[in-house]
C-alpha cells in the first residue's frame, strides 16, 4: 500500500514539474511578445492557459486520489495539502503570463514601445522565484523556500525602479505617456507573479513543519 502512495506522491512531484515548466515558458514568451509586438506568440500564450488550467485539474486530482485512497500520515497530509494550496498560486502566476500577452494585443499599438530594462529584470527574478519554489517543494529544501522568500524584496525595489523609469519617460517624452503607464501596469504583473511565487515557498515551509505529534 505505501510503495502505491509513494509512486503517486512521485507522480504529484513530476506534474508540479511539468506545471511550473509550462508557467516559466509562459512568462518568457509573454515578454518575448510584448517587445517584438508578436501577436500570433501572443495568442498562443492566452491560449497555453487553458492547458495551464488543465494541469491543475490533473495536480488536484492526484491529490484527492491520495486523499480518498490512501491513509496519509501527518507529514503526508501537509505535502498534499500545501500542492494543493500551490497549484492555485501556480494557476494564477499563468494567469498574469497570459493577461501581459493580451495586454501586448493592443497597448501602444502602432508603436515602438519603451524598452525597460528593469521590466525584463524582473521577468528573469519572477520565473528564477517560481522555478526556486517548485524545486523547494520536490526536494524538500527549506533553505531554498526562505531564499524565495527573501528575494521577492528584489523584485519590490525593481519595481520601484519601474515606476521610477516611467516618471522619467513621461516628464522626457510626453507623448509616449501612455504606453509608459501601460507597461506600468505589464510590471505590477510581475510583482504580483512574485507575490504568488512566495507564498508557493510559504506552504512549502509548511509543508516540512514537523507537527507535536510526530
Amino acid at each position: 500500500m505505501r510503495n502505491k502512495f509513494d509512486e503517486q506522491l512521485l507522480e504529484l512531484n513530476q506534474e508540479m514539474t511539468k506545471m511550473g515548466n509550462m508557467i516559466e515558458e509562459s512568462i518568457a514568451k509573454a515578454v518575448e511578445a510584448l517587445y517584438k509586438r508578436d501577436n500570433d506568440l501572443a495568442k498562443q500564450i492566452m491560449e497555453s492557459d487553458t492547458k495551464i488550467d488543465r494541469a491543475q485539474k490533473k495536480i488536484e486530482d492526484i491529490c484527492f486520489n491520495l486523499l480518498i485512497q490512501q491513509q496519509p500520515v501527518a507529514r503526508d497530509l501537509r505535502n498534499i495539502t500545501a500542492a494543493m494550496k500551490m497549484v492555485t498560486d501556480m494557476e494564477r502566476i499563468g494567469d498574469h503570463a497570459a493577461d501581459i500577452s493580451e495586454m501586448s494585443l493592443y497597448i501602444g499599438e502602432g508603436r515602438d514601445l519603451p524598452k525597460f530594462e528593469h521590466i525584463n529584470q524582473m521577468a528573469s527574478e519572477t520565473v528564477m522565484m517560481l522555478n526556486w519554489s517548485i524545486e523547494a517543494y520536490v526536494s524538500k529544501d527549506r533553505q531554498k523556500a526562505n531564499e524565495v522568500i527573501s528575494h521577492d524584496d528584489v523584485v519590490d525595489r525593481l519595481f520601484d525602479e519601474v515606476k521610477q523609469d516611467i516618471i522619467k519617460l513621461i516628464q522626457e517624452k510626453p507623448q509616449e505617456g501612455e504606453e509608459a503607464t501601460d507597461l506600468l501596469m505589464v510590471a505590477k504583473y510581475f510583482e504580483r507573479i512574485g507575490d504568488h511565487a512566495t507564498n508557493i515557498a510559504e506552504w512549502v515551509i509548511y509543508s516540512l513543519k514537523v507537527s507535536e505529534d510526530e
